[in-house]
Formats: C-alpha cells, sequence, structure tokens
C-alpha cells in the first residue's frame, strides 16, 4: 500500500510539471541607485499568441531607504502598428503591515499588477517603457526596474 501511494505521488509531481507557464521577465540595473525621470526605460517583448490574455507586472526592486509608499510611472505600450499608448499609473508599494513585496535583508522586490484585468495583445513586436514620474528626481534608492509578462493559461 505504501509503495502505491509513493508511485501515485511521483506521478502527479511528473504530471503537473508538465504545465509550463509563459513568462516573460526583463530588468534594468539602475546605475548609482538614482532613477532620473528622463531616463525612460524601454522593454520588448514578442507575443505570438493573439488569443491570449496576459498579465502585465511592474517589477520594481528597492532598498527599504526608499522614500515613499508608492511609486508613479509612465507606462507606454508600442505595438506592432506604431501606436503608442502611455497610461500614467500610480502603484501602491505599501500597506499597513509594510512592503507588499519579497524582502531579504534590506532589498524588497515588487511585482505590481499593472491592469486589474488581463489584456489582449496583437501578434507581433511590442515595445514598452516605464518613466517615473515622481517629485524626488533623481528618485533615490532604486536598484533594478522592469516588466514581467504573463500568458494566462485557460
Amino acid at each position: 500500500m505504501k509503495f502505491s501511494g509513493y508511485i501515485i505521488c511521483i506521478a502527479v509531481l511528473f504530471f503537473s510539471s508538465c504545465n509550463t507557464i509563459d513568462v516573460h521577465e526583463k530588468t534594468t540595473a539602475i546605475p548609482k541607485h538614482e532613477w532620473n525621470s528622463n531616463d525612460s526605460l524601454p522593454f520588448t517583448f514578442i507575443s505570438s499568441d493573439s488569443a491570449a490574455y496576459y498579465n502585465i507586472y511592474f517589477v520594481f526592486r528597492h532598498t527599504e531607504s526608499y522614500h515613499f509608499n508608492n511609486i508613479w510611472i509612465d507606462f507606454t505600450s508600442v505595438s506592432p502598428d506604431k501606436k503608442a499608448q502611455t497610461q500614467r499609473l500610480n502603484l501602491q508599494l505599501t500597506n499597513v503591515n509594510g512592503w507588499l513585496g519579497a524582502s531579504m535583508d534590506d532589498i524588497i522586490e515588487q511585482r505590481v499588477l499593472l491592469f486589474g484585468n488581463p489584456i489582449k495583445l496583437n501578434k507581433g513586436n511590442y515595445t514598452f517603457y516605464i518613466q517615473q514620474v515622481m517629485r524626488e528626481d533623481p528618485l533615490q534608492n532604486i536598484l533594478n526596474v522592469g516588466i514581467r509578462i504573463e500568458k494566462i493559461v485557460q
């Protein structure tokens, strides 16, 4: 009886590991940990499935010394037909319990969902630009900025 239990566990692990999640994540290191407001950071993504829906996350690594509980960014999306759309977003990074992201020592990594619902992307090349629009310029204690795109598995 014990032996068959082990076989079932191994089979479940094997078959569940075959489901892969289509994820694209790219970050850029911020020199001197100071992000200037005129630095618009580009990130490219190739969409190959126009029927799929995607979640897009803002990836943000900062030190415990970051001065704010949020960040304002301009998020620009340039679609395959070269149409650009910019949205100004206020992203919350804390709640009453502290930082929302994962922390290790004094480094916090945040992955903040940019839109409430998954979005459809046309087939082709996208370029996303992220620019900080905070009062502090340059924005201090910023280690990395990036984007994470997850294909929704249905």
